[in-house]
């Protein structure tokens, strides 16, 4: 299994408060990674890290062997990173078709569907007006429309129903299954439907204290 991009020894702080303590996290590529934990335990600081929309006080980030973690995010995005924060993930002033259309790689056909068919009906509304299952299904989107090496995902479900759920979890694995991509999701909990070697990393208080595939953390 190799590991596409990785923390080494990273700690960032808020001001005095310390949200990663040395936290070495591995993400391996064509595999699902779930980071878990209660709120305050450092999930979202940690795809923050990887994504660099967070400085580290110290510690490295790494991508196939090269140290990134002096490059801005917008050039780990150009390098095929993607990531879904939990929150502003979407241009709420502009409409879910051009929230697509900003998503979708250069080379895709006009008018090309959006991965959830709810969106479909809404295409004409602005993004500010959806309800908050809505606007998540459209920020996933981005993960789902544009091809990418790396796939960061903060809470991927907030807010949706069960069978949208559902389904976001199985198109999340198959860029991972199908197209070899390293997706890492953040989530309190391991949600059912993930594939087979779907890795969990518990974290607490910002640092690792379970690690092993998603049936060996639901049978502890």
């Amino acid at each position: 299994m190799s590991v596409e991009m990785e923390l080494r020894g990273a700690r960032v702080r808020y001001g005095p408060l310390e949200a990663l303590h040395g936290l070495d996290l591995p993400v391996p590529a064509a595999t699902v990674t779930v980071l878990t934990g209660r709120n305050g335990a450092g999930r979202s600081t940690a795809l923050r890290a990887l994504a660099g929309t967070v400085r580290l006080a110290a510690g490295r980030v790494v991508w196939r062997g090269e140290d990134v973690t002096a490059l801005p995010p917008h050039d780990r995005s150009r390098r095929g990173l993607c990531f879904v924060p939990d929150r502003e993930a979407v241009y709420e002033g502009l409409t879910v078709a051009e929230n697509l259309a900003l998503a979708a790689p250069g080379d895709a056909p006009d008018g090309a569907p959006p991965p959830y068919p709810a969106l479909v009906p809404l295409l004409s509304r602005t993004a500010g007006t959806l309800s908050g299952g809505e606007r998540r299904m459209l920020a996933v989107s981005r993960a789902l429309l544009r091809p990418a090496r790396v796939v960061l995902v903060d809470e991927p479900s907030l807010g949706m129903a069960p069978p949208v759920a559902a389904a976001t979890y199985a198109l999340l694995a198959a860029l991972a299954v199908r197209d070899g991509a390293a997706v890492v999701l953040a989530e309190q909990r391991v949600p059912d439907g993930l594939p087979p070697g779907t890795l969990v990393h518990e974290l607490r208080r910002g640092a690792r204290v379970f690690s092993g595939e998603a049936a060996e953390r639901r049978a502890r």
